[in-house]
Parts: C-alpha cells; structure tokens; sequence
C-alpha cells in the first residue's frame, strides 16, 4: 500500500506516488473502464491524480469527469492537481495564432471555472500554474489566487517547471504558501538537482512533483550514446538490487534524492502501475546513484 505524505509545511496530503492522466485520450477506454482503472490505483494507495487543462487538446480532464461521474463518491477519496496557464493552438481556437503563456488574472480565474466543468467537481485541491510566464504580474496573481481559495473553488496553490528566484517571486506576493513545484526528473535530464530548484524545495521542507521519470520511454530505447551509457548502467544496478526491471531502478534514483521527489507514472496499464509500487521498497546506495549521474554525464565526478 503506497504511503501518503505531507508535501509541505502548509500543504495537502499526497500519495507517495501521483497517478497521471496526460495520455488518457491515448488510452481508449471506456468510461466505465477509465472508473475501474482509477478505483484500482485507488485500492492500491495512489489517491493524488495529475490533470492539466491541455492534456489530450483539452479533451483528458473531460474524460476524467466522465468516470468520475459514474460514481461521485470516488471524489473523496482522491486529490485533484491540475494546471493552467498554457494556450494551445487547435480546431477549439481557431483565432489563436501561437501557443503561448497566460497568467493573466481573467485567464487563471476562467481556467479554473473551466477544469471545474470539465472534471465535473467543485474544487480543485491543488492548481499549478504550468509554464512560467515571462509577462506573470505576480501582484495580479497573488489576487485571484485569493479570490479562488476564499470561494472554495481551489485549495492549495503551486508550480510547475519554475526556477527558485521564478518561485520566490510569486510567492512573496502571497499570504498561503505555494506547496510544491512539479518538475522534470530523469537520469536523461536532471538540471534541477543542480540549478537551485530542489535545494530551495528541500531548504522550505517543499516536495517536489517529478513528472517524466522514465523520460518519455527515450531510457529503454534511445540510440543516443547517452542513453546507451545510462541503459546499461541501469541494468547493471537492476541485477544488483533485484530490481524486476530499469524503471524500478529510475523509480528508486529519482525517489533517492533528499528532496523527496513524488514520481508520476504516466501509464494507463495497472501492471506498470503496480512496478512502480514495488519501487518503493528498493534503496540505492550513494555509489549507485553516482554511477547513473556519471553515466548521464559522459565523466566523472569533479
């Protein structure tokens, strides 16, 4: 049974692994089979499911509301995260030019009104903002940020793909602390266990969300001399463990650094969600850590 976890200091209750919903349009199940799915990751101990408003051309969180609907007692079991702030080109807005970033304060508020409908719920515990925005007044978004918790229709508040300072500045702005940053780690790119990103999370006791743990399937397949260098690696650490395969290996590197990283597994089929539980119970040494870094990086340690 996978543990919850309090991921901040002010923060919700997560599950220490998050189930994600961004391929759900790819999946082809019915609603009934999407209720089932979501029930067993349930039964399992995964309760914190991942959302954004763009997954699937806007189509995932609909999908997710639909099963949700079958049975609505399932919402009080679980813990909705889901984004906003990115605009999407498509057949849905054919006067938009460019993808683009939207903080605006409007944009946030009908965002959330949206993802609400959508999903088919009345608040949304934990709404991250998805993309920076270089044009994020964070004045303005401090206000509807207040706006939404003081009328029930969002919980907590947090991030995702930000840098420290990126952070900081939001939340300087506001009175409820931002409770975590969802980003991206995976032997292939882990730029934000060296640029600051999860010193700051661990430094203010905040647990990151690590989205694209196994990198897009780009670790089991990638022709890249990277990517053959970290296969390898991981291979040889999954026979020393007794892993049953690499991704519960990079399931256990991710999880091992101190910040406490919440994986979210991206796959529809329960068995590879029961393989990421069963990652749980494997602990790296330092040494095998290293060994992947050093064999991401090409050298060795300075």
């Amino acid at each position: 049974m996978v543990a919850k976890v309090t991921i901040a200091p002010q923060g919700p209750d997560f599950s220490e692994l998050v189930q994600g919903y961004w391929r759900m349009a790819e999946w082809g199940m019915t609603p009934q089979q999407r209720l089932t799915f979501l029930k067993k990751h349930i039964d399992l101990g995964i309760t914190t499911v991942d959302h954004a408003d763009i997954y699937g051309g806007y189509q995932c969180e609909k999908l997710f509301g639909e099963a949700l609907a079958l049975d609505p007692s399932v919402r009080e079991q679980i813990q909705i995260v889901t984004k906003c702030d990115i605009n999407l080109c498509g057949d849905h807005t054919p006067d938009r030019k460019i993808n683009h970033y939207d903080t605006s304060a409007q944009h946030i508020y009908q965002s959330v009104n949206n993802s609400l409908d959508r999903l088919g719920v009345d608040e949304i515990d934990v709404l991250l903002i998805h993309r920076p925005d270089v044009l994020m007044d964070a004045d303005e978004m401090a206000e509807v940020f207040n706006e939404l918790y003081k009328i029930g229709k969002v919980k907590h508040f947090g991030v995702s793909n930000f840098t420290p300072r990126q952070l900081e500045l939001l939340q300087s702005r506001l009175g409820k602390p931002l409770v975590t940053n969802q980003v991206e780690i995976n032997p292939l790119n882990f730029e934000v266990a060296h640029d600051g990103t999860l010193d700051q999370l661990q430094m203010n006791r905040i647990r990151p969300m690590a989205w694209s743990c196994l990198a897009g399937g780009e670790l089991f397949t990638g022709k890249s001399e990277q990517a053959v260098r970290i296969r390898n690696e991981l291979e040889a650490i999954r026979k020393e463990v007794g892993a049953a395969s690499i991704d519960q290996v990079i399931y256990a590197w991710v999880r091992r650094l101190p910040s406490k990283p919440l994986p979210i597994i991206g796959s529809g089929k329960i068995e590879r969600v029961q393989t990421a539980i069963d990652a749980l119970s494997i602990e790296l040494t330092r040494e095998q850590w290293y060994r992947v870094w050093v064999a991401s990086k090409g050298h060795g340690v300075p």
